[in-house]
């Protein structure tokens, strides 16, 4: 039996739009409910497999029923301003996917969806109704079920006849007359008052409809039958104005028609104007299944393919002549390269890697290194692991399209040329086989001009092309050197931490005055708050909560919260990296591989994976003392730190030209003193330790937009007393203030803030209606401009420093990027021209109104570190 699927549009976008967060383009274009409606079509479209398909829609807000009572729905709220740009969207997404739309002034969706109903029963066909309305429940018969979105936009709720007399105990068409009496408050149907849905349901079930129920008043109890012939016209108007119209006019059975499916081609170019990357993935995916009955142009150009070593030299050749060529390179880091896509001039060809040692790999390994050989490709960094697994080098790299592609939108989420290929030439690549790596390579011919365009039109060239394209290479050779681990010391601190967890177990236990489970937080809250009865903080799902700034406020009350607290510290110590950093040692060199990704966080800072070297928690002794089983590569090496000096607060400096600022970076002076002093009004050198820690919280809380209520809590103080440090920090330092409402000013008309170097990051949350949506918008304008221009300027020092490196022949190795601090595994004969090196290179990399500092640090290990002027006197520049 053929079905047919009708759609309640309006009751979807407005549960897919109350069900997700805040979503929007980096344009600032809201897309939460477009995209919660598309993905509930999509599931029920692939569940029901409809023959037919129609959406209905309200049209305006004046029906029948409001001529027949002006009060129904009148209590609605409007329509959210995010949401009314959304409803025009969710319609372009149906016409691209070839599904009719209905709608009819003077009548609601209901209707349209009723009337079509009775038509499809009509014609023989199982009809699905799809709606977060329960009035559409009257519809359900023999031929029509109906599903109720339940849960936010992921679970429904299948109504046949069975399901609705199990729920209410009536026949679907009996649901009317209980509403007629009992009304309905969602849609302002008033019923009878002071009759209740059971009641309702009670009578109907007894006496079968509303009017025989009228008829029949002298057999009910005195106070119901009062009720009842006072307010009978109003039940007959509630039941009336409940009922689904399944007489539509202008709707009629030729509404019904095949569908033919969606528009795929269309669809896609939607989805990349809302930057659905996921969905266009998805959809890619079912267009190009084997099963798919829908046609998708995937572009799969004709190529050839080189194999012979004369066949590769002669395909080299036409690639040196052209200039430049664009490589796509298929393999893994568990085999490395094995295939080439190459397209240069008009060729297009197929590589299959030669064998080792034959003429034909000699010759492309010529290639691959040649400097002068300008190479477009995509995911570079990937590309240099996979030529280093075959002892390939690889050079010359003159565009990535992953890195523009990222620096063009930060918050783009996937970056592959797939999806790169669909966003900005709506091409369709293969998903795989021996043809994707020419296809790929042939894209890059025409998406490698678009990108370049719109990194020009950003004024973006000089970022990419000094910074970005060259430190794929650095954090290549970066993550390829690695870093070597004492294996032993690492096992002697795991057996340390387990020894030390079991014992606070034990503590625990004595003071709980019986076992349980420690990392249970149900079980801990019990204990603390049940048995112990310590002050109850906030509640969640499962009980108050036992979180790490709660077990602190604890702290105070009962030792217990203390040895919690260090008992959690230590079991993610071990966890996460005394054990965790084991598992992921090379077994042969024993050394870490961490993963450095350049295209993943929005503000431009590197971030670190697998493992995660740049969360180790330092604040804590325990944990500093993670970084001794980090150690150089060979006995005769240090370790050489490099650390930027309070750079953020240095970048504020600059940016705001805030006068006070500027002379305490210039005098040298101690900064968080100095804020203490400006401050609290006191003398420099009346400046206490505790007033010093207070200033150091105000002065990286405003670079991070705290509030008076995030800064009470960090110093545990009045929150009248933290509002009154943020007001004379801003009083003494207005040009840190008046760049702050700059930023934030331009931020909101331009869209975007931007770095020392232009790296832009969107700030679509400045324009959420949402207030902590927004406020999150605001403190993201305050410090990504601080926090990017820090990322500038490490990563250009460190792309410098490689350089320079190079250059001089130096063995050093940087292995290391955690945050502002730069780690190199350094040669000891090589140490007094290096460290230098790094200094002058990290301090002069930009030129700021005030002076860059780089404090050096050397060691036998990460922990050990000392200042390099208390290990050798030979730090000075070279000439």
């Amino acid at each position: 039996m053929e079905r047919l699927l009708l759609i309640d549009g309006n009751s979807l976008v407005h549960r897919a739009f109350h069900a997700l967060p805040p979503l929007s383009t980096t344009t600032g274009l809201p897309t939460n409910a477009v995209l919660g409606f598309t993905r509930m079509l999509l599931k029920v479209l692939d569940a029901e497999q409809p023959a037919a398909v129609i959406v209905a829609f309200d049209k305006g807000r004046a029906t029948f029923r409001h001529d027949a009572f002006d009060a129904y729905k009148a209590h609605r709220p409007a329509t959210p301003e995010d949401l009314r740009p959304q409803l025009a969207l969710v319609k372009e997404i149906l016409e691209s996917m070839r599904i009719p739309i209905r709608e009819l002034e003077g009548y609601e969706a209901d209707d349209i969806i009723g009337t079509l109903c009775r038509f499809g029963e009509d014609r023989k066909m199982a009809v699905t109704v799809l709606t977060g309305d329960q009035d559409a429940l009257q519809l359900v018969s023999p031929h029509t079920e109906v599903l109720i979105t339940r849960k936010g936009i992921s679970e429904l709720e299948r109504y046949d006849e069975a399901a609705v007399v199990r729920r209410f105990g009536l026949n679907p068409p009996q649901l009317v007359d209980m509403k007629g009496l009992a009304g309905d408050p969602s849609d302002n149907i008033p019923g009878i008052p002071g009759i209740g849905m059971k009641t309702a349901a009670k009578l109907v079930q007894t006496y079968g409809r509303l009017d025989e129920i009228l008829t029949r008043t002298d057999e009910l109890p005195l106070r119901l039958r009062r009720q009842l012939e006072t307010y009978a016209d109003q039940a007959r108007l509630s039941r009336d104005l409940a009922a689904i119209d399944r007489q539509v006019p202008g709707i009629t059975a030729e509404d019904i028609e095949p569908w033919p499916g969606p528009d795929y081609d269309r669809l896609l170019r939607v989805f990349t104007k809302l930057e659905f990357k996921s969905l266009s993935r998805e959809i890619v995916d079912r267009m190009v299944r084997p099963e798919s009955e829908q046609a998708v142009t995937v572009y799969a150009p004709p190529y050839e393919r080189a194999e012979t070593a004369e066949q590769i030299r002669d395909v080299l050749a036409v690639a040196r002549s052209a200039g430049e060529v664009c490589l796509a390179f298929g393999g893994s880091r568990a085999s490395g390269l094995s295939a080439l896509g190459l397209a240069a001039g008009d060729a297009l060809l197929y590589m299959p890697l030669p064998p080792d040692g034959s003429d034909g790999l000699e010759v492309l390994a010529d290639f691959l290194a040649d400097e002068t050989q300008s190479k477009l490709t995509y995911d570079a960094k990937e590309a240099y692991w996979l030529c280093h697994i075959r002892r390939l080098s690889l050079a010359g790299l003159a565009f990535d399209t992953t890195v523009a592609a990222y620096l063009l939108n930060p918050a783009a989420g996937t970056l592959k040329i797939e999806d790169l290929a669909l966003e900005y030439l709506q091409l369709v690549l293969p998903p795989g086989g021996e043809e994707a790596l020419p296809a790929r390579a042939a894209c890059l011919r025409r998406l490698v001009p678009a990108l370049q365009a719109r990194l020009r039109a950003q004024e973006q060239e000089d970022l990419f092309s000094r910074v970005e394209l060259p430190l794929t290479g650095v954090l290549a050779r970066m993550e390829m050197a690695g870093v070597r681990v004492d294996r032993a010391q690492l096992t002697r601190m795991s057996e340390e931490f387990g020894e030390r967890i079991r014992a606070l177990e034990e503590e625990i236990y004595t003071l709980a005055g019986e076992r349980f489970n420690v990392s249970s937080p149900k079980q801990l809250g019990e204990i603390l708050f049940g048995k112990l009865g310590l002050p109850k903080g906030k509640k969640t799902k499962t009980g108050y909560s036992t979180d790490a700034r709660v077990l602190e406020e604890l702290a105070g009350e009962h030792e217990i919260a203390a040895l919690v607290l260090e008992h959690r510290q230590l079991v993610k110590l071990k966890g996460t990296y005394t054990d965790g950093l084991a598992a992921l040692i090379d077994p042969v060199t024993g050394t870490l591989h961490t993963t450095l990704h350049q295209t993943v966080t929005a503000t431009g800072r590197l971030s670190s994976a697998e493992p995660n070297l740049q969360n180790i928690p330092i604040r804590m002794e325990i944990g500093r003392r993670i970084r001794r089983v980090f150690i150089p590569g060979d006995t005769a090496n240090v370790l050489l730190t490099a650390d930027y000096s309070q750079i953020e607060l240095r970048i504020l400096a600059h940016l705001s030209g805030d006068t006070a600022l500027i002379e305490a970076f210039n005098l040298g002076q101690d900064i968080h003193a100095r804020t203490a002093a400006e401050v609290f009004g006191l003398p420099l050198d009346k400046v206490t330790p505790e007033l010093r820690r207070r200033a150091k919280a105000v002065n990286f809380g405003i670079v991070y937009g705290i509030s008076d209520f995030g800064l009470a809590r960090d110093l545990r103080i009045p929150r009248a007393e933290a509002a009154r440090y943020i007001e004379n920090y801003f009083t003494r330092l207005p040009g840190v203030k008046a760049f702050i409402e700059r930023t934030v000013r331009e931020a909101r008309d331009r869209g975007y803030v931007t770095t020392i170097l232009n790296r832009r990051r969107y700030l679509p949350d400045l324009f959420s209606p949402n207030r902590a949506v927004r406020n999150f918008g605001e403190r993201a304008a305050m410090n990504s401009p601080i926090q990017g221009s820090a990322a500038d300027i490490i990563k250009l020092a460190m792309v410098n420093i490689d350089r320079r490196l190079a250059a001089g022949g130096f063995k050093t190795r940087m292995i290391l990027q955690v945050h502002d601090e730069l780690i190199f595994d350094v040669p000891s004969d090589e140490l007094c021209e290096v460290a230098p090196l790094v200094k002058k290179e990290m301090e002069q990399v930009v030129r700021l109104d005030v002076p860059l500092v780089v404090d050096l640090k050397v060691g036998n290990n990460w922990y050990e570190v000392r200042p390099l002027e208390e290990v050798t006197k030979c730090l000075s520049y070279p000439k």
